[in-house]
């Protein structure tokens, strides 16, 4: 199978990348920022939003998947200069689409958030909320099948977002681990590998064609539970900070989960356990292969 990746280089869709490329042609398009050749793909460098980056592209694929889509336009951009043919898009969105203060676990047919959010997390929102729709448009005009992949919080190596990876850092790095007293939100965790399989499973399947699946893991966490999953992960005796949410904030230590409870936005996984045979890799399993990995990475830099 030939398999065109827009962006793919780092955490998500890095990890696709080397999964993927075990099996399929893969070739990646992005700015070059990371070279991908050591993974077995082939490399296209430029821009996404550049006509004529797409206007190059003239062999055909079996599908696209979109790890970098954030603004209305850009995957009209890709399909209005694309000059090859394609058979499936795969568009990476988030969970964060749907709309804001519904209880429960909100399912995949659950309404799209249409209000306007003021800052950067707002225009992410606003921006995949706009592409999932022009992602069927833009199919549709064309007669493309599309697939809608919508992650929770990603975790796993070769994460360097400050979340897990910067918590790890302290463990590893000061032999402490910061104890969040007063977060009192929810959230869901997903495994990046998990995560990559779930695309594995959506490449030129009939079934997935015009679908949308949240990728979570059933289990809901608070900053409580992922800390004693880290401490747990590590393999030394962590000296506890315990610190308020203030109190990180002022010391640089990054709250990147929901906070309050009004913050917590749940969603079901069952879809994609059903129709995709997903199956989840539990917490401390993941969290033990993430420390493990960033340790790794951590001991010998101060």
């Amino acid at each position: 199978m030939k398999i065109l990746v827009i962006g793919g280089s780092y955490f998500y869709g890095r990890v696709f990348v080397m999964l993927a490329a075990k099996e399929h042609e893969v070739t990646v398009v992005n700015r070059g920022t990371y070279p991908m050749d050591g993974f077995g793909a082939k490399q296209i460098t430029g821009d996404r939003r550049d006509g004529a980056v797409w206007e190059g592209c003239r062999e055909d694929y079996d599908v696209i998947v979109d790890f970098c889509g954030y603004e209305k336009g850009d995957i009209a951009k890709v399909l209005g200069h694309f000059a090859g043919d394609v058979r499936q898009y795969i568009f990476i969105s988030t969970v964060d689409v749907y709309e804001r203060g519904t209880k429960g676990r909100k399912a995949e047919n659950a309404p799209l958030e249409r209000r306007a959010f003021a800052g950067e997390a707002g225009n992410y929102i606003a921006g995949k909320v706009a592409l999932e729709q022009e992602l069927a448009e833009e199919c549709g005009k064309r007669g493309i099948p599309n697939t809608v992949l919508r992650p929770a919080v990603l975790y796993g190596p070769f994460n360097y977002a400050p979340r897990e990876s910067e918590y790890i850092r302290i463990a590893v790095q000061n032999h402490v681990l910061p104890r969040i007293t007063d977060a009192a939100g929810q959230f869901q965790f997903v495994y990046v590998k998990d995560a990559a399989e779930a695309i594995m499973k959506c490449l030129l399947n009939p079934n997935a064609y015009g679908q949308a699946y949240n990728l979570c893991q059933s289990r809901i966490m608070t900053y409580d539970i992922f800390l004693d999953g880290l401490k747990s992960a590590a393999d030394e005796e962590l000296q506890e900070i315990p610190v308020s949410c203030r109190e990180a904030v002022q010391q640089g230590i990054p709250l990147p989960f929901p906070v309050t409870e009004e913050e917590t936005e749940l969603c079901s996984n069952e879809k994609s356990i059903r129709e995709l045979g997903m199956i989840y890799t539990a917490f401390e399993e993941g969290m033990a292969k993430t420390y493990r990995a960033f340790k790794g990475v951590y001991a010998g830099i101060k």
